[in-house]
C-alpha cells in the first residue's frame, strides 16, 4: 500500500483501509475511541490486483487508487471516493493507463490539492512519471509526461499548506522533486538531490507553510529528510528495513514530527522531534508485540489531538492498534487487536 491507510475521517472518526484479495475492506470506529466496524468491501464487486494508494484531502475524504486486470497482460487504473465511514463509497471507475494499455507499470501514489482534486502519479513503461488530474467540476485531465529517468517505484505523493501539491521520487543516485507553481498546475520538475535512497522508503509530509519534507533511507542506512532548496540532514540510522512514516502532532506542548517504523527486531520503533529541526536529534523506542516481516506501519492524529499508530500484516489480516496515553512524554497504551 502507499500513503496513509490509518485516516480520520471527516466525522473525526478513524478509519482503515487495507487489501484482502482482490478487494480492498475498510474498517472504522463506531464513535470516538471504538469499538470498530467489521470489514467492508470499498467500491464495489469490482475484482482488484494487490494494489492500493490512498490519499486524503482537507475535506476528509478519502482517495483509493488501485490496478485491475482488463485483459490477458493488461491492466488499468481505478479510482474511488470515500466521503466518509458511514457511507458507501463511490464505486470503482476506471481512469486509464498512462501509456494507453499495457500492464501494470508501478505503484500509484496519490495527493489531493485545495480544490478537493486528486492527483494520480504513476511511473510509467518508460520509467518517468505521469500524472492523471481530476478536473474541478468533475472528470479527469489528459495523461502529463511528467519526464524524470529511471525511476523507482514507491512515489511519495503530498499536499502542502498551501494546497499545492507535490511529489517525490528516487532514481539511481538521486532524489527528484515536482511542485505545482500554481493551483492546478502541472507539476514541475523543480530540483534533483544527489544521493543514494534505499528503494521503497521515500515518506514525505507538510512541515510548515513554505516547505514539504521527505525522509528517506540512504544508502549507508541512515534516515534522512530534505526540503528543497536546502541540504539533507541524517537523524539517526534506520530501525529497520522498511519505510518510515511520520504525522505531525503536539507533544507536551511543542509541534513534532513522530516517526515510526517496523524495527529489526520486528516491534515498531517511534522517534520524535521537534518539526524541522532535525539538528535536536532522535532516537528510537520500540513499543508493542514482534510483527510478521510484511507488517505496515500508520500514524494518525484522532479528533481530540491523540496520536494513534496502526500495524497491519497483508499476510495474516492482523489489524493492531495503540494511542498515547494523557500523560508527559509519549507514554502508549498497549496495543490492542481490532
Amino acid at each position: 500500500m502507499n500513503g496513509d491507510w490509518l485516516l480520520r475521517a471527516r466525522d473525526g472518526r478513524l478509519s482503515v483501509y487495507q487489501l484482502s484479495a482482490d478487494a480492498v475492506l475498510c474498517r472504522a470506529e463506531r464513535g470516538p475511541g471504538g469499538p470498530w466496524t467489521e470489514p467492508r468491501r470499498v467500491g464495489g464487486d469490482q475484482r482488484l490486483h494487490p494494489v492500493l494508494a490512498v490519499g486524503q484531502g482537507a475535506d476528509g475524504y478519502a482517495h483509493l487508487v488501485s490496478w485491475r486486470p482488463t485483459k490477458q497482460g493488461e491492466s488499468g487504473l481505478v479510482h474511488s471516493t470515500h466521503y466518509g465511514p458511514r457511507l458507501a463509497a463511490l464505486d470503482w471507475n476506471p481512469i486509464g493507463h498512462p501509456n494507453r494499455t499495457g500492464d501494470r507499470t508501478g505503484q500509484p501514489a496519490v495527493a489531493v490539492d485545495a480544490r478537493g482534486r486528486a492527483h494520480v502519479f504513476v511511473r510509467n513503461r518508460d520509467g518517468g512519471v505521469s500524472l492523471l488530474a481530476q478536473k474541478e467540476k468533475g472528470g479527469w485531465e489528459p495523461w502529463r509526461d511528467l519526464k524524470g529517468r529511471e525511476v523507482q517505484d514507491g512515489l511519495a505523493a503530498v499536499t502542502g499548506e498551501s494546497g499545492r501539491v507535490e511529489l517525490y521520487a528516487a532514481a539511481p543516485g538521486a532524489l527528484l522533486h515536482w511542485r505545482q507553481e500554481e493551483p492546478g498546475a502541472q507539476p514541475v520538475l523543480r530540483e534533483t538531490l544527489e544521493t543514494g535512497v534505499r528503494p521503497g522508503t521515500l515518506y514525505a509530509l507538510a512541515t510548515s507553510p513554505e516547505h514539504t519534507t521527505v525522509l528517506y533511507t540512504d544508502d549507508a542506512g541512515d534516515l534522512c529528510a530534505w526540503r528543497p532548496g536546502g541540504r539533507p540532514a541524517t537523524l539517526l540510522p534506520s530501525a529497520g528495513h522498511g519505510r518510515t512514516v511520520a504525522v505531525r502532532c503536539e507533544l507536551d506542548g511543542h509541534d513534532c514530527t513522530l516517526l515510526a517504523q517496523r524495527s529489526a527486531s520486528g516491534r515498531v520503533a517511534f522517534a520524535a522531534y521537534p518539526t524541522e529541526r532535525e539538528s535536536a536529534g532522535a532516537w528510537w523506542t520500540e513499543s508493542g508485540p514482534q510483527l510478521p516481516v510484511d507488517a505496515l506501519v500508520s500514524l494518525a492524529v484522532d479528533e481530540d489531538g491523540r496520536v494513534v499508530a496502526a500495524t497491519l500484516s497483508p499476510s495474516t489480516g492482523r489489524l493492531l492498534l495503540t494511542g498515547r496515553k494523557d500523560e508527559a512524554g509519549l507514554a502508549l497504551e498497549a496495543w490492542r487487536q481490532l
